[in-house]
């Protein structure tokens, strides 16, 4: 392996959908590789058959599309080492596998599924860890061939030193060290010829000449198993850095299902942008040297070092998230933006409302999927809150406002409802009745939209119209029974 060459990889599962953390260790590994002039490649590791699930590798795929984050090397581009599937390199494992027996580094274990469960099942009403007690690790060269000719199902086990120290160096943790008694005889190839995760990521990272590997802190434990298998084929071990794990919102625990989403497609589906996403997990747990907090993608390869990776868990900020996404959202041009909206524009949406009122809604988009809620009151029917309508009010007082209001609207014609004219007719009509600004502005914000909160008053009457604003403002009127009346 060439010093100057910088070879990065990620090697995702197709057993569902892809999680936001494994997007971020994409990006870092993507960046790294990029900023030094390197490569980046995307190996599927599909060992485990049983929970692999159709569609999945695919989707992969599209994300790092979707997210500007293409391999040099993958599945599809191809490359110097293909294939890129591990399940395409059965050959090669069992290849590395068998020389490891021969060096008696590794050995066959004949042992019963059953029999393992019933060990593991002693072994925690015992309050021991769970590791396999290395029955088959000294059968002689007869047992064993004796077992192979009558088909013995079996697994390849690693034979694991006794009482040695295992080193190795992390970017972002320094030197850390484990003792060989701590670590399981592991499992290489299983019973259905598939290779472990543990034997195909060392093979495939050596032979693939991986520089750098960067992924999260929960391989931590594994590495001296990794780190094993490279001294005993007698191969550099790559440089290490292990990220960090995200913490739910509410900052108790691993990000997991089981507090909210966390996969990618379910932040898109929302309608985040994907820049803004990726903004944010840039952000997550590192810092510019100006700790500005908007980056794009190339600005983070020029600076991105895994050094800088705080060691600590960081909260995943959904507020710090969407405040991102709403400054992407504004800065949007109109016609991109409506080209983002299209999948989260109803159907029954009037298509020439849209270059009018977009405008007015684009400040307050937090999520692509806040244009249903924000934009309904223009053409579907509202529900008036007498409670919102008569605050700070009289049923009385209301009514004398709303009569007024009618009466000079009126006097507007649909040509006319214009917003400059609306607006001078309104404020003239509360400075000479010297009514409340803030309690009749309000009053009339929901009587001719139903909500308290929404775009500028009069821009949002001049596009709801002057048939449909007047006949709102009727409604109102009729809706304060006689039974208020003060």
């Amino acid at each position: 392996m060439s010093d100057s060459m910088v070879r990065t990889r990620v090697a995702p599962s197709p057993t569902g959908e892809m999680h936001v953390g494994t997007l971020s260790i994409v990006l870092k590994n993507y960046a790294y590789a990029k900023g030094r002039r390197g490569k980046f490649i995307l190996r599927i590791e599909d060992t485990d058959q049983t929970r692999e699930i159709a569609g999945a590798a695919e989707q992969i795929l599209s994300i790092l599309d979707l997210f500007h984050l293409a391999p040099d090397e993958g599945p599809e581009t191809g490359g110097p080492y293909a294939p890129y599937v591990q399940s395409k390199r059965l050959d090669i494992y069992h290849q590395y596998a068998q020389q490891l027996v021969e060096q008696k580094q590794a050995y066959y274990c004949f042992c019963s599924k059953e029999r393992l469960e019933g060990l593991r099942d002693k072994q925690r009403a015992d309050h021991v860890p769970p590791k396999y007690d290395r029955l088959c690790r000294n059968l002689s060269p007869e047992e064993i061939k004796t077992k192979l000719q009558t088909k013995q199902p079996y697994v390849i086990r690693l034979k694991v030193p006794d009482h040695q120290k295992i080193k190795f160096n992390d970017l972002i943790r320094g030197d850390i060290e484990f003792g060989s008694d701590q670590v399981d005889d592991q499992v290489l190839i299983k019973s259905d010829g598939f290779p472990t995760y543990h034997l195909a990521v060392v093979i495939d990272d050596h032979l693939m000449q991986i520089s750098h590997v960067l992924r999260g802190e929960e391989w931590i434990s594994s590495t001296p198993k990794h780190v094993l298998l490279y001294q005993a084929f007698n191969w550099s071990l790559p440089i290490y850095a292990h990220i960090p794990i995200y913490l739910n919102p509410d900052g108790k625990g691993k990000m997991s299902k089981r507090k909210g989403t966390v996969s990618v497609s379910s932040f898109t589906s929302q309608g985040y942008l994907p820049e803004a996403l990726l903004n944010f997990l840039m952000i997550l747990g590192w810092a510019t040297k100006d700790e500005r907090e908007i980056l794009t993608l190339d600005e983070y390869i020029k600076e991105f070092d895994p050094k800088d990776i705080s060691q600590k868990s960081v909260v995943f900020d959904l507020k710090k998230l969407q405040w991102l996404n709403g400054v992407y959202i504004r800065n949007q041009t109109q016609e991109d933006l409506i080209s983002r909206l299209k999948p989260f524009i109803p159907e029954d949406f009037p298509a020439p409302l849209l270059q009018k009122v977009l405008p007015l809604i684009k400040e307050r988009l937090i999520l692509l999927s806040d244009f249903s809620h924000l934009t309904a009151f223009f053409y579907k029917p509202i529900e008036i809150a007498s409670k919102e309508l008569l605050k700070k009010s009289s049923a009385a007082q209301v009514k004398e406002q709303l009569n007024q209001l009618i009466a000079v609207l009126s006097q507007l014609s649909a040509q006319t409802w214009l917003t400059s004219h609306l607006e001078s007719i309104v404020r003239k009509l509360q400075a000479t009745q010297n009514w409340s600004k803030g309690q009749f502005f309000m009053m009339i914000r929901v009587a001719v939209t139903g909500q308290t909160q929404t775009p500028p008053l009069f821009e949002t009457m001049e596009q709801i119209g002057h048939d449909l604003t007047l006949s709102r403002l009727n409604d109102a009127l009729l809706s304060i029974s006689s039974d208020h009346t003060q």
